[in-house]
């Protein structure tokens, strides 16, 4: 089971501050263990929404929105990728990340597996087309 795991933003986390050094060990020793776990396999803390835009599409219009986004209960301050078998494991690594935080609210959503669509909607050529992809965006990663 994959989950991503994403860390609602803050007003300090909005505010770029940057971390303290002790939050950076103690998160550093923290990412080390639950990678050596096997579940985490990804993520990032992301920059303030200051610096990010919004593309929208609407009535066959494209907008673009500069940052920063008034709606900071809506905003994402870092990300995790999980693989993991229950969603109990997601949330007992998730709760352990916000005990070195020390505070904080994160959401945790499955991503979808071939599995979870039909056969008749995602054929074996989709399947197929969709291992290829899937193999050039780990190549396209590697790269950069």
């Amino acid at each position: 089971m994959r989950i991503l795991g994403m860390l609602k933003a803050d007003a300090s986390s909005e505010a770029g501050a940057p971390p303290s050094k002790d939050l950076i060990e103690r998160m550093g020793a923290f990412v080390e263990e639950v990678t050596k776990a096997g579940v985490l396999v990804g993520g990032d803390g992301l920059l303030p929404s200051s610096k990010g835009k919004r593309v929208r599409l609407a009535d066959g219009k494209v907008t673009v929105i500069d940052g920063p986004f008034t709606e900071s209960k809506e905003l994402v301050a870092s990300y995790a990728f999980f693989q993991v078998k229950t969603m109990d494991e997601a949330v007992h690594w998730t709760r352990r990340f916000l005990e070195v935080l020390g505070q904080g609210e994160c959401e945790l959503r499955p991503i979808f597996e071939a599995e979870d669509f039909s056969q008749e909607a995602f054929t074996p050529e989709e399947r197929q087309r969709e291992d290829a992809t899937r193999a050039s965006m780990k190549r396209n990663a590697a790269r950069r």
